[in-house]
């Protein structure tokens, strides 16, 4: 194990020990497509043209980003994998990543599934936490609805309430497992409904342990005041406040929606902005760690060493239960593996479902990799690195 002093996010040796050469091989080819805006823009089109009138692309598919990116097309399958990352001391969060559906029986067979993950995480500590979007067990337009304040016909009454009892059948499980949850954030304009119902939640089941998580993007420049009043209230009404922290997943289409409808942006204006509120967002909680317990979901390596500094800094435990560092699988395992091995909680977003309904959630990685700048450089040049070591 490393200890404090020789914990370094340049060690390769331990980052890629899980993969094996092939594995390295196709995740450089693979970043080096995705470092091609332009074939990063055509893909998505191009590639739901194909499955939609049955090209023969999907083992292409499975083979290359679905198996970089995904843990497979079902629990079962994702199985390999939570052996792998368990063997390098890196949790598993299991994301049935299917969204966007419209329709009412798939959005009970969404439920169904996000308890069989937490049927699954009850019998293995590997698999420390799980996950669920609101619009996977709802409808997007209904969401929207409720945000905007818009009165409801009695049929969209009776939809709502089966959206709350999803919502509600999957935390009550997730309470009698001890097994928690993470609710993670959408639109701004669906998001204020997204977080009532995440509060009930934790009211309902965050009494004595912290079973439901909300999820704070902080690129949002409201987000971390609405994190402090959050504790706030979870203090005087003594309930554990769950969060996520990350930075943000619809940046672009957030700005191009404000722009387009001519309402001020909910982003912030810089990056250095949405640096500053993470770092404090990290700050705070780890001055509150008794009445937050909190997810730190980021690839980025500065705000990962300052969570590092605090909870020395503040004399928590590396692995104090309330306290978890979070990458997506496929994605800086030079963060998640030195972080385990040096003693952190860790855990890695492994998606899977059916490969049709989770393309969006690959395009959507390929996108946001390529928005971050430096990024696809970096985790080239960490492979690059490695496959040399492995040479000498």
């Amino acid at each position: 194990m490393t200890d404090k002093q020789s914990l370094s996010f340049e060690n390769t040796e331990i980052a890629f020990r899980h993969a094996s050469n092939k594995d390295l091989n196709r995740a450089f080819w693979l970043f080096k497509i995705i470092n091609v805006n332009f074939l990063v823009k055509i893909g998505p089109p191009i590639t739901n043209f194909a499955v939609n009138i049955g090209l023969p692309i999907k083992g292409i598919i499975k083979a290359t980003i679905f198996k970089h990116f995904c843990g497979g097309e079902t629990i079962r399958e994702c199985e390999d994998t939570v052996k792998s990352l368990e063997r390098g001391g890196v949790g598993i969060i299991l994301d049935y990543s299917v969204e966007g559906e419209e329709d009412e029986l798939v959005f009970d067979e969404t439920r169904d599934e996000i308890i069989r993950t937490i049927k699954r995480a009850a019998k293995d500590r590997a698999i420390p936490i799980t996950v669920f979007k609101v619009t996977g067990v709802g409808r997007f337009g209904l969401l929207e609805k409720l945000d905007a304040r818009v009165t409801l016909t009695d049929a969209e009454q009776q939809e709502w309430q089966r959206v709350q009892d999803r919502v509600l059948a999957i935390c009550q499980k997730a309470y009698a497992a001890a097994v928690p949850v993470m609710i993670d954030a959408e639109e701004t304009w669906i998001q204020d409904t997204i977080d009532m119902l995440a509060h009930d939640m934790m009211r309902r089941f965050n009494e004595k342990q912290c079973i439901v998580y909300n999820t704070y993007q902080l690129y949002r420049h409201d987000k971390l005041h609405s994190l402090m009043d959050d504790n706030e209230a979870a203090v005087k009404e003594k309930f554990i406040l769950g969060a996520k922290l990350v930075r943000g997943a619809y940046m672009e289409k957030e700005r191009k929606r404000a722009e387009e409808r001519g309402y001020p942006s909910p982003i912030q204006a810089t990056k250095e902005d949405s640096d500053k509120d993470y770092d404090l967002a990290l700050d705070y909680c780890t001055d509150n760690i008794t009445s937050i317990a909190f997810v730190a979901g980021t690839h980025n390596e500065d705000s990962c060493k300052l969570l590092t500094e605090l909870l020395a800094k503040k004399d928590i435990e590396r692995k104090a239960p309330h306290v978890y560092f979070s990458q997506l699988l496929g994605m800086s395992d030079n963060l998640s593996f030195n972080l385990a091995d040096a003693g952190y909680n860790v855990a890695k977003y492994v998606p899977y479902g059916p490969i049709r309904a989770v393309l969006p959630y690959l395009f959507r990685r390929a996108q946001e990799n390529t928005a971050i700048a430096g990024q696809m450089s970096r985790e080239l040049g960490l492979i690059v690195r490695e496959k040399q070591r492995r040479k000498l």
